[in-house]
């Protein structure tokens, strides 16, 4: 009975093995292009370099449990009952330790781990959470002291004393960090330089973390309240398209249909951060709501009389697989947007958001393209 259950054993484990040296084969880079989204924090040769390192693990892995399956099985045979119900005990208090662990941490979204960051974010029902209003924040990044005002309506601004004012002209910026300024002052922001350039004020809607389906709902919400709204700038960016496939916060569905926030464990939240596995359906119904969300927008800003523009920075050359995700979102829907190419160096060292140099560059992209577009005209209109 007992060589019986060894030679089970070993077959099983093996069995293991090579499994292990087929999941090594099969993942190759086509296979990981289409679950693995591009990285914001990461380059496509950092990214790829990674991937193949894990690949090589688990064939390494594979291939040494199957040469040593029978030593395996017989240490396994052994003591059968004993590891089982050991083994099975540890791994139930390590789940449940883990959980508790992250319940204390209070962990949220995976676009909002710090919520003590700043700027400070508050709860909110319909957006998942927004920027806390009126009030100063002081970050020091890069060895400098970096400020963070926000007026009363949780819009960034100069100084709480200089709040925006819906009554006037303005060119709206609706985006996440980048379009913010993290870690950059006001005036080396992308909103205050084009407002300086367009001599016409700008009002920055943007929130740390938002995907494009938040800055879709919060500029739904705010930009009734600007009576003559020039231009509505947003931002899209393929690096930052898997976060529009996380359900783990309020988000529109196909239709533009809004749902709530879908409750996972903590552990899974963490192993999505870690392992960021999209399955093609996943991946295909972010496509089609990020289509919807986007042309939602640009509908939106001309419904209420302003240009509507969507401006995609790329650093460093675009690969092919960021390239197919830009034309399959933006190029056959045929949505108005301009596209600039930053150098791969231009970007803040501790986490990755575009520099002054990368922040003077896409503001005059974007200046130049509402010149272009006859945006001046408007604000001439508008004003008189």
């Amino acid at each position: 009975m007992k060589g019986r259950l060894r030679g089970i054993t070993t077959i099983a484990v093996t069995v293991i093995g090579i499994a292990l040296i087929d999941v090594a084969f099969a993942a190759n880079q086509r296979w990981l292009d289409q679950h693995f989204l591009p990285s914001f924090f990461l380059t496509r040769s950092e990214y790829v370099r990674i991937e193949w390192v894990v690949r090589l693990g688990i064939g390494i892995v594979g291939i040494s449990v199957a040469l040593i399956a029978p030593f395996v099985a017989r240490f396994l045979t052994s003591r059968i009952l004993r590891l089982a119900i050991s083994m099975g005990i540890a791994a139930v208090l390590a789940l449940v330790a883990g959980e508790l662990v992250l319940h204390y941490w209070n962990m949220g979204p995976a676009e909002w781990l710090a919520p003590e960051d700043e700027p400070r974010r508050q709860p909110d029902a319909r957006l998942g959470w927004t920027l806390v209003p009126a009030r100063v924040g002081h970050k020091t990044i890069g060895g400098r002291d970096v400020e963070y005002a926000v007026d009363a309506n949780g819009y960034r601004v100069r100084a709480l004393d200089e709040p925006v004012d819906p009554d006037k002209p303005a060119i709206l910026f609706a985006g996440e960090s980048m379009m913010f300024g993290e870690g950059l002052n006001w005036d080396e922001s992308v909103p205050a330089r084009v407002g300086a350039t367009m001599q016409i004020q700008s009002a920055n809607l943007s929130v740390h973390g938002f995907s494009t389906d938040q800055i879709y709902l919060r500029l739904q919400h705010e930009l009734p309240r600007f009576r003559r709204p020039v231009a509505v700038v947003t931002l899209f960016t393929t690096v930052l398209f898997g976060r529009n496939l996380d359900d783990g916060r309020p988000h529109l569905g196909p239709g533009l249909a809004w749902l709530p926030a879908v409750e996972h464990t903590r552990l899974k939240a963490l192993a999505t951060v870690l392992v960021p596995y999209r399955s093609t359906r996943t991946v295909d119904r972010g496509l089609l709501v990020t289509r919807e969300t986007l042309r939602a927008t640009v509908d939106l800003a001309r419904e209420h009389g302003a240009l509507p523009l969507i401006v995609v920075p790329q650093f460093g050359r675009e690969d092919q697989l960021e390239q197919s995700l830009r034309h399959r979102i933006l190029d056959e829907t045929g949505l108005p947007y301009t596209f600039v190419e930053i150098d791969q160096a231009w970007r803040l060292s501790w986490n990755q958001h575009p520099d002054e140099r990368a922040s003077r560059l896409l503001s005059s992209a974007i200046a130049s393209w509402l010149q272009a577009n006859g945006a001046r005209e408007s604000i001439f209109t508008i004003s008189h």
